[in-house]
């Protein structure tokens, strides 16, 4: 199981991170090991090896069959459900790695880095149309993120097409499909709460 994140994906939040910095013209993506999953509403630790660590909420699309060089316009095959998930970023690890123009896993791939939502929903059950879903996430009761998917550089079956020509897709695979504007700090204390559609799937404390 892989879990692959899109990076850059929400205009606003490219801009909230490098006003000067372009948008992207492919998708960007990177990936966390399985041991970066965060599951069941578990708390999440805050690592000492960070002073600066940010949330960033993704609607998450899990895999269904294997697939590699996928066509887009095929790429509606290969999913069926969707969740919620939040990619924790050392932000400060992530600017020093940028900095020296290193890879920067460190900031982003550590243990329990990608807390998932307990549940998933059929897209069926969503509308039917994974470019027509808002989620948003909520900090110690203030809401921090409001996200609708139609509002992606690109969409779900672009992110697919493209990742595939490079790795093969194989069941379970998870894609986090970008953040949008909104990122900030948690600090032990905390408490997150994230919905898709008015369903509640992301409800944890941060310690």
């Amino acid at each position: 199981m892989k879990i692959i994140c899109i990076g850059r994906n929400y205009a606003e939040h490219v801009a909230e991170l490098d006003h000067t910095r372009d948008l992207p013209g492919k998708p960007q993506f990177f990936m966390k090991p399985d041991t970066a999953l965060l599951r069941n509403n578990d708390p999440f630790y805050v690592p000492a090896f960070s002073r600066d660590l940010h949330y960033e909420t993704e609607l998450v699309v899990r895999i269904n069959r294997v697939g590699k060089a996928i066509e887009e316009r095929f790429a509606p095959r290969y999913y069926d459900e969707v969740g919620l998930g939040i990619d924790f970023t050392a932000r400060d690890l992530q600017r020093e790695c940028i900095a020296g123009g290193l890879p920067w896993e460190i900031g982003k791939a550590f243990d329990h880095s990608a807390a998932l939502s307990p549940q998933f929903f059929p897209l069926a059950e969503l509308g039917g149309d994974v470019q027509r879903l808002h989620f948003e996430m909520s900090l110690n009761d203030e809401v921090r993120q409001r996200g609708d998917t139609s509002q992606m550089i690109f969409g779900v079956n672009r992110v697919i097409a493209y990742v595939s020509q490079f790795v093969t897709l194989k069941i379970g695979d998870l894609i986090y499909t970008g953040t949008p504007v909104g990122v900030g700090p948690v600090r032990p204390g905390d408490r997150i709460r994230a919905s898709l559609e008015g369903r509640l799937l992301l409800d944890f404390d941060i310690k």
